[in-house]
């Protein structure tokens, strides 16, 4: 007896019609999805117009506007936000040359919005750029039928406990294998620096990486990534998570492994300023956890729990090759003596704009305690 999956109307509309129409020529004109960060901090919304040309340079992108009182970004009596664009990518969903761009929102006289966390993280990138701060961030997410419960579980209970899931292979142990495959080519077209991807722990639930990336570009990258793969998931009719903890109980949360290095960790000796910043981290603990997802700690407080392949969210950690700790040294780099190091407290929702700027903040710009310095006068 076939089993009902639990994915949404619109995915099983006929696609082959849809395609009749995708195949008809634009004449010469382009369109171009405008993409941006709500007010929740997490979410991403778009919306798209028609351009003369196509655009060869974020420059040729004009400035929009959308109604922030519909996004939690502005009161109805003044609305209007401003869209700056900021990186472009190619569209994988209508093709090229039509164009994604990433937006940053300015309210109404010009300031960010308050989840335009891209601002300060520029600011901070351009003083530290010498440095050459290297990136890569392992998104990890939950596939979930359009009720809520993960994507292939069982409805009325629960899959075997974790250990065959994580790298897996059979339908048995992996779900949504084509949602991955399709995020990954779509990244790779849209020019995202996508560089791997794998099951994880918990069955339903997925990882993809991003990165190297230098400076502000891992933010705009990994919100890229994040944006291809909810679009990618609305065709497959399913919704992907990027909850912390979204099972309680004996199963894995969800986290946004960061790894770092500056030129000087890259290079021979390096292993001597990789134990610098971690010493850096290990006195502003509080601080990182504050601004490592949208909700001051709360979100991550149900995943650091010192279980499940995670620190405890009250204690500063580091180590070689362990997965227990808040920073972990890879066992390659302690034995080349030079290369990154990651910090696997982010959470799965974190906005990489934070979590990269305070990294910056603690480990070259040498700050301390839990305020930040505002760098606009200098």
């Amino acid at each position: 007896r076939a089993v009902a999956m639990s994915v949404s109307h619109s995915s099983r509309l006929n696609k082959l019609v849809r395609e009749q129409y995708m195949r008809l020529p634009q004449d010469g004109k382009v369109q171009v999805t405008y993409v941006w960060i709500d007010g929740s901090g997490e979410g991403v919304r778009c919306k798209s117009r028609t351009l003369d040309k196509e655009p060869k340079s974020i420059e040729d992108v004009p400035e929009w506007n959308f109604d922030g009182s519909s996004t939690a970004q502005a009161e109805g009596s003044n609305s209007d936000m401003f869209l700056v664009p900021v990186c472009m990518f190619k569209d994988p969903f209508c093709l090229d040359p039509n164009k994604l761009v990433l937006c940053e929102v300015l309210k109404y006289n010009r300031k960010p919005a308050e989840t335009n966390l891209r601002h300060t993280c520029k600011k901070v990138m351009d003083l530290v750029k010498d440095s050459h701060p290297w990136f890569g961030m392992e998104q990890e997410y939950t596939l979930l039928g359009i009720n809520g419960h993960p994507y292939g579980w069982p409805d009325n209970g629960f899959p075997g406990p974790q250990g065959p899931y994580y790298c897996g292979v059979g339908a048995d142990k992996v779900y949504g294998r084509d949602i991955v495959e399709s995020h990954y080519k779509a990244c790779l077209y849209a020019g995202v620096k996508i560089c791997g991807t794998n099951a994880e722990v918990m069955p339903s639930q997925w990882e993809f990486q991003v990165g190297p990336c230098e400076g502000i570009e891992m933010g705009d990258h990994l919100w890229m990534a994040r944006f291809i793969l909810h679009r990618v998931c609305e065709d497959f009719g399913v919704v992907a998570t990027l909850d912390p903890k979204p099972m309680t109980g004996n199963w894995n949360g969800a986290g946004c492994h960061t790894n770092y290095s500056t030129e000087e960790m890259r290079r021979e000796g390096g292993l001597k300023h990789i134990e610098a910043a971690i010493e850096k981290l290990s006195k502003r603990h509080d601080y990182h956890i504050c601004v490592y997802d949208p909700r001051g700690g709360r979100d991550n407080s149900r995943r650091l729990t010192g279980h499940h392949e995670t620190s405890n969210i009250f204690e500063f950690s580091a180590g070689v090759a362990n997965r227990g700790a808040s920073i972990r040294i890879p066992r390659q780099v302690g034995q080349d003596g030079y290369g990154y190091f990651e910090d696997r407290r982010p959470a799965a929702n974190c906005d990489p704009y934070a979590v990269t700027e305070a990294i910056m903040r603690t480990t070259v710009l040498n700050e301390t305690g839990v305020e930040t310095k505002d760098y606009a006068d200098h």
